[in-house]
């Protein structure tokens, strides 16, 4: 079962076909704890679409009202080597294997909603920035228990050459205007299995293909009820939160993002998450 935001109200994606309704407060409809079960069990207050898809796709919002936007790193071997590289001339490269190895995750704020687009919308980057790339990475979302209640697509826009000068700018690498996109829906938590699931990216400019990859999620170090617990420790969020839990798909090092450039995440049964570069 998936759920979206959409600009007419919430449509649910249930056994192939799609319901709608306009008569909830995306907050409040999200945030509950057996999310999911309690949807199925109201199917019948929806109204049925009978176009499906092709009338849902256009109205997509992401699926963020009120929520934070968190995000994980170096959960990844291959993330960690990456950040190693891009600031071992800065002497940075020993903190993130540090980072890799301990019981505390690197856990950061990523975006207010003001900053989060969804399908089909443009993300940036920066002017200031000279090495530019995606990160795509499967989101939680977590309601104000801190219970895992489904799970979306995420798109860490990331600006290197900056995070790599010092590890202490990693905050204007990360956060900055259209730096994050989620989407295009929340599936229910029992509908992906770690073991079997990757990440698929693929980035277009015009019509050529000039960077594809993939990922297994039974790569990623640590679990995601860590990762949440660690987030929930000393921070309440009293609508739940995202939390965007690490890459392990990083584009060789002269690879940067141009404007025109069309981003597409895959992850197996949430979607695709297709955005281009303003």
């Amino acid at each position: 079962m998936k759920i979206y935001r959409t600009k007419t109200g919430v449509v649910v994606e249930h056994e192939a076909k799609f319901y709608h309704s306009a008569n909830h407060e995306w907050d409040q409809f999200i945030n509950r704890d057996g999310l999911f079960e309690k949807v199925r069990h109201d199917l019948d207050k929806f109204d049925i679409l009978d176009q499906g898809f092709r009338c849902l796709e256009e109205n997509i919002l992401p699926p963020v009202g009120s929520q934070e936007v968190w995000a994980a790193g170096v959960t990844y071997f291959q993330s960690k080597t990456a950040r190693v590289e891009e600031s071992k001339d800065q002497g940075g490269d020993n903190f993130y294997n540090r980072v890799y190895d301990a019981e505390r995750p690197e856990l950061f704020f990523k975006a207010t909603p003001i900053r989060v687009v969804g399908h089909k919308a443009g993300v940036r980057i920066r002017q200031d920035s000279s090495w530019n790339v995606p990160e795509p990475e499967l989101t939680l979302f977590i309601n104000s228990s801190g219970n895992i209640s489904g799970f979306t697509i995420g798109n860490d826009m990331s600006s290197r050459s900056i995070e790599g000068e010092n590890p202490l700018y990693l905050t204007q690498a990360k956060i900055y205007d259209k730096s994050a996109a989620i989407g295009p829906c929340i599936l229910a938590a029992d509908g992906i299995d770690r073991s079997k699931t990757e990440i698929q990216i693929k980035i277009e400019r015009g019509e050529i293909c000039v960077f594809a990859g993939f990922v297994s999620l039974d790569q990623m170090k640590r679990s995601f009820e860590e990762l949440a617990g660690f987030l929930f420790r000393e921070s309440s969020f009293p609508t739940g939160c995202f939390l965007m839990t690490g890459t392990g798909i990083v584009p060789q090092n002269d690879f940067t993002l141009k404007s025109g450039d069309w981003i597409h995440i895959t992850i197996d049964n949430i979607g695709t998450l297709s955005n281009f570069v303003e």
